[in-house]
């Protein structure tokens, strides 16, 4: 035991039929935020937003350095839109003021709910990494199917121009541009993070808040990786064929349409919204195929992508133009 073990001889009754000699580490730090807290809702609502803000931001960083070393810009997906610090800037502060209008919240009142339905937040020791995998997998494939439909949804005209073309404001996303969004469409969305976790929990009553964390670092990741900007020989989508990645949601804000999925690719290929995708895809590699040298390449790839743009553009604008169950032509 370490140097913490008097307080634990002493321990509150959280644990008074706890082993510790039998936890490992991470079990015995988990224990010991929750005796110092005291305050088992207050102890759980503080590491769950600090969790949060941790892992967001602290995954922001490293695209914020790549954004601003020219040698990454050969991976950039639109290598000719680079955020400023004022963008980036002006983007945290949107971001810091949905976590805490809205973010905050959601993570404080979840939990008290997820309890009512049998899930674990103080308890040690841990779940079994075997238990841990599948609900972790589930919860990836609820929430994708979820955003999927969500999001299209918030494509449609009113919703659209009131609530998720705040989102839309940065054709070229980068990492911080994940969480960049309207109030409303924070809550709709991370409706999907939290929603498939409250349902496991109500029908299977074995879920631990250590699991929903591993859950929540992972879904992060995935955001942010997702608005980066830059497709790596080494990145996820290379290595497994059905994951979305930047390169997949770098279309969809640079074009406005297709690829409306997080994480997979199989809903929008199942419904067909991934068609001018592949079209723009198949340009990029006759382009590649055609060019005598990268300079080339990459001044028509530019061309494209502008082109790619403007008619993104005007389907926003047809968008925003709809009214009262018509669609009207955007002028």
């Amino acid at each position: 035991m370490n140097s913490t073990a008097p307080a634990y001889e002493s321990a509150d009754v959280l644990y008074a039929n706890t082993d510790f000699s039998k936890l490992n580490w991470l079990e015995t730090q988990w224990a010991a935020w929750y005796l110092w807290i005291g305050n088992p809702i207050l102890a759980t609502g503080l590491m769950s937003f600090l969790l949060h803000e941790i892992v967001y931001f602290g995954r922001c960083v490293p695209w914020i350095i790549i954004d601003a070393m020219p040698y990454f810009r050969k991976w950039k997906l639109q290598p000719n839109k680079i955020p400023t610090p004022q963008e980036q800037w002006e983007c945290t502060k949107q971001v810091l003021y949905s976590h805490f209008t809205i973010e905050l919240p959601m993570i404080w009142f979840f939990h008290p709910m997820a309890e009512m339905f049998g899930m674990s937040t103080w308890q040690v020791p841990f779940p079994s990494w075997k238990l841990m995998v599948p609900q972790v997998l589930f919860f990836f494939v609820f929430e994708d199917i979820f955003h999927f439909y969500a999001h299209q949804a918030l494509h449609w005209g009113p919703l659209y121009k009131h609530i998720h073309k705040i989102h839309h404001k940065y054709p070229a996303p980068f990492g911080l541009a994940a969480e960049y969004a309207h109030p409303a469409e924070v809550m709709i969305l991370g409706s999907g993070t939290i929603a498939g976790p409250l349902l496991y929990c109500f029908f299977r009553r074995d879920l631990h808040i250590f699991t929903m964390y591993v859950w929540i670092t992972l879904r992060l990741f995935q955001a942010v990786d997702a608005h980066s900007g830059y497709d790596f020989p080494w990145s996820l989508q290379h290595i497994i064929p059905f994951w979305a990645g930047a390169e997949h949601h770098d279309f969809h804000h640079m074009a406005f349409m297709n690829n409306f999925a997080t994480s997979f690719r199989w809903c929008d290929r199942l419904a067909g919204t991934d068609t001018k995708y592949h079209e723009y895809r198949a340009r990029v590699a006759a382009l590649k195929k055609a060019s005598a040298n990268k300079e080339e390449f990459a001044a028509m790839e530019l061309k494209l992508n502008a082109q790619m743009e403007a008619e993104g553009v005007k389907a926003e604008a047809e968008a925003e133009a709809y009214r009262y169950g018509s669609k009207a032509k955007a002028a």
